[in-house]
């Protein structure tokens, strides 16, 4: 064994120059793999193998369609609407979307203009930079449903968070079906995230040059007013975006208030009455009942002032409303707050759930969850009890009838006689959560 050792030791020292060369070889191959960028390399026992081409529009995602590019971007706005790049090869391949992130919906997407974006070999003098930018560039919409409180966060500020947060607000947004009041009302949340001037692309006549675009916004999450960090890029949660708005809002309370830490302060609670449809009819009932169990009161209806409003949100420790776009507030809440929704009649807990319990967990907030009965519904005024509102609700839903008949019952001509003697308890254990909250 030991020869064999020995004559192998031999018979390898003349290969040393081999070892070299081949060493040489592998250095070569990385670095050829680290510096190809819109390609991905396999590699097999038999050696290297077709490049795979990366993707510049994903259109997988039920929600929305995103494209990124890298190279001389050359973006037309106006009657144009397209969205050029040369430098990567695959000259005439394009991709036509709606930059708006609800594309399932189809009376949503019937609100905003499609942009194409198309890869070219080269431009000619009539696509001539008129004005070159050092930054990224994000082309999206902003119509849609957006002028919905629920709709502006789970269609726009949600996912133009998960897209442009990671940017820094080194990013040039070009938005398109943009409404200026709209802005206005959340001007220092897009403040935030860009430090330019906003372009309105769709009466925007330039030729603007970038070296990298995106055009649309990303959803990680399939759901409404949720993200999945696992499918983010930069692991983005609610969390982090409820901390974002409260930070884009000068917000100064990051931490529900703890039971007992002040002697003489009382726990906060908002009660969202809504102005028309699903309102409390008994509000002063239900004011009274709440100071009798400690809170100091804020009833409200809302305030289209956001700046406003999410101050006077984020100062209480408990908010409690009947379902509907007004919990959306929940994002300014102090982290460890508790949320309450009043479920209307008709065996809705799966919207509830799907609007609400499921994004303030991941807010960290507390949820609890309160399904009204048949007494607590003013539904029993417009119908017999004999009637499938109350005997088959869920014969009405949209699955078996129609959205236009769920709605009209169950979200519009439905308000709500709160049992407040019931829902005491639901206020007494708020309480109880405030004083042994979540760590922080």
């Amino acid at each position: 064994m030991a020869k064999a050792f020995r004559n192998l030791n031999r018979r390898a020292k003349p290969q040393k120059y081999g070892v070299a060369l081949v060493a040489v070889f592998i250095l070569v191959a990385l670095t050829y793999v680290t510096r190809t960028r819109t390609t991905s390399m396999r590699f097999s026992l038999g050696g290297f193998v077709t490049p795979e081409k990366k993707p510049i529009c994903d259109t997988s995602n039920r929600k929305s369609d995103i494209c990124e590019a890298d190279g001389d971007v050359r973006i037309m706005g106006k009657d144009t609407r397209m969205v050029f790049v040369a430098g990567g090869g695959g000259g005439g391949e394009s991709w036509t979307i709606k930059p708006y992130a609800r594309k399932w919906d189809a009376g949503s997407g019937a609100r905003v203009r499609e942009v194409t974006l198309k890869l070219v070999d080269g431009y000619a003098q009539d696509r001539r930079c008129s004005v070159n930018h050092t930054v990224p560039a994000m082309v999206f919409a902003i119509g849609g449903w957006t002028g919905n409180y629920f709709h502006d966060f789970v269609d726009v500020l949600v996912p133009l968070f998960e897209t442009a947060y990671h940017f820094g607000g080194e990013v040039q947004f070009l938005i398109a079906n943009l409404n200026r009041p709209w802005m206005d009302k959340y001007q220092l949340f897009f403040k935030k995230l860009s430090r330019y001037e906003i372009i309105e692309y769709d009466d925007d006549d330039a030729i603007r040059c970038f070296k990298h675009v995106t055009l649309g916004l990303r959803c990680t999450s399939a759901e409404d007013f949720q993200m999945e960090p696992s499918k983010s890029p930069h692991g983005y949660t609610m969390f982090d975006f409820a901390k974002f708005a409260r930070g884009a809002f000068s917000l100064e309370r990051d931490y529900a208030s703890r039971m007992g830490e002040e002697a003489d302060k009382k726990p906060r609670l908002m009660v969202i009455t809504r102005a028309t449809t699903r309102r409390f009819m008994n509000v002063e009932e239900i004011v009274r009942m709440a100071e009798e169990v400690g809170y100091e009161v804020v009833v409200t209806e809302g305030d289209p002032d956001v700046s406003k409003f999410s101050r006077i949100v984020n100062s209480c420790d408990v908010l409690m409303g009947v379902h509907g776009s007004a919990l959306t507030n929940m994002v300014f809440l102090p982290t460890n707050a508790v949320v309450i929704q009043v479920v209307p009649w008709g065996n809705l807990d799966w919207i509830a759930g799907h609007y609400f319990r499921d994004p303030s967990d991941q807010m960290k907030l507390n949820y609890l969850e309160y399904s009204i009965s048949e007494e607590e519904t003013t539904l029993t005024e417009l119908y017999p009890r004999e009637h499938a509102v109350f005997k088959d609700p869920m014969s009405l839903h949209p699955q078996n009838a129609d959205w236009d008949t769920f709605s009209r019952i169950f979200l519009k001509e439905q308000n709500v006689k709160l049992d407040v003697t019931r829902f005491r308890a639901y206020l007494e254990r708020a309480l109880r959560i405030l004083r042994h909250r979540r760590g922080e």
